[in-house]
């Protein structure tokens, strides 16, 4: 009886790899992520187009649908996303338990023809999250997906621009998944702002030449210089191919982990900014960069950073590549409040967007 029940799980399983839509032992119909009509924004790996991989927050999942219903279907244990249906208020989903692979995002909708935001809200290289399919009713089906956004961009940084902590209540809290919510980073809500798509790559605790907690000469094997190159955290399977997505513009908010612990070398820290800014440049040859400084540096290491920022992009200036830029955002101060471990609460977030909304609409011209 086991090894009938056995040959049966890996018939239905071998039936959904291999088509577009199929039926799991639920009511409604499977639509594999492998549908042409299911739209991708971020870095995902294909390497099994029935399972595509992604660790990086902010990577997002678009779809329109017939139908009255919507269910989402993946490797339990993914953890958080925030799905918007028609335009409606977002809200939270979580996969969480072992065996929560199939969560319900719509029910009782009016018949018609609906849409689909879907955005990957935490930093997933503990969890390794993929997506395994939508369940749509019986009969209903994927239409052309929406239009993407004209304007792109990429932001690369650590636990601030991955909204590390921005749901918690108090700074005493601590590091919790549940309580990081990259939807309400300060990254997406200027996206949202200017009517923009991004690429992020970000995880906290990441440096530029020294990641937090690491030794004074430097973690080079654990920097964004070198997780830039790939696909997914922690994971050197698959480099990362730029011409899937050349932004126009770039905003890089690292350092804060370089000078964490009193235990950094401020010339390394430079030479560590022009490397990566060299590097950033090599692979987005049209776009313009912006070094962003803040929120959570003060005193003598703000110093150090404002000042390293502004010798690099002032040394390639000199270079010859002009669309460099730098920007600095309000430090952080209390006033309003702070998210777990003192990182920048949800209302520091929207003041930052503000900022950097309104710097960035001005550099690029993104006016209407």
């Amino acid at each position: 009886m086991k090894k009938r029940i056995l040959t049966i799980t890996l018939c239905m399983l071998a039936a959904l790899a291999g088509s577009a839509a199929t039926t799991l032992p639920v009511k409604g119909t499977v639509v594999s992520p492998a549908n042409e009509n299911i739209q991708y924004v971020g870095r995902v790996c294909f390497d099994n187009p029935q399972r595509p991989r992604f660790t990086f927050p902010g990577t997002q999942i678009n779809a329109r649908f017939t139908g009255t219903s919507l269910r989402l279907w993946c490797k339990p244990k993914s953890g958080y996303f925030m799905a918007q249906i028609d335009g409606a208020a977002p809200f939270k989903v979580a996969f969480t338990g072992d065996r929560d692979s199939i969560v319900a995002l719509a029910t009782a909708l009016p018949q018609g023809d609906h849409e689909l935001r879907l955005m990957y809200v935490i930093e997933g290289y503990e969890l390794k999250p993929d997506f395994r399919g939508l369940v749509l009713d019986s009969g209903a089906r994927l239409l052309p997906p929406p239009p993407l956004a004209d304007r792109t961009i990429e932001f690369v940084g650590n636990s601030i621009t991955c909204g590390y902590g921005n749901e918690a209540m108090l700074p005493s809290d601590h590091f919790e998944y549940a309580t990081e919510n990259h939807y309400l980073s300060y990254a997406q809500l200027t996206c949202r702002a200017l009517g923009a798509r991004a690429h992020v790559v970000a995880r906290s605790g990441i440096g530029v030449y020294r990641s937090y907690g690491g030794p004074k000469t430097g973690t080079p094997d654990n920097v964004m210089t070198t997780e830039y190159e790939y696909t997914n955290l922690y994971d050197r399977s698959e480099r990362w191919d730029f011409s899937r997505y050349q932004p126009q513009v770039v905003c890089i908010n690292l350092g804060t982990n370089d000078l964490s612990t009193n235990n950094y070398d401020a010339k390394l820290l430079r030479v560590a900014y022009k490397t990566f800014l060299r590097q950033v440049r090599s692979h987005n040859p049209h776009a313009k960069i912006v070094m962003l400084c803040g929120s959570m540096l003060n005193g003598k290491e703000l110093d150090i950073a404002r000042s390293a920022m502004d010798a690099v992009v002032d040394e390639a200036r000199k270079g010859g590549d002009t669309a460099v830029y730098r920007f600095n955002f309000t430090p952080i101060d209390g006033s309003l409040g702070y998210g777990a471990d003192y990182h920048p609460s949800v209302w520091q977030h929207q003041l930052m967007a503000a900022e950097l909304t309104a710097y960035l609409r001005g550099l690029m011209q993104w006016w209407e």
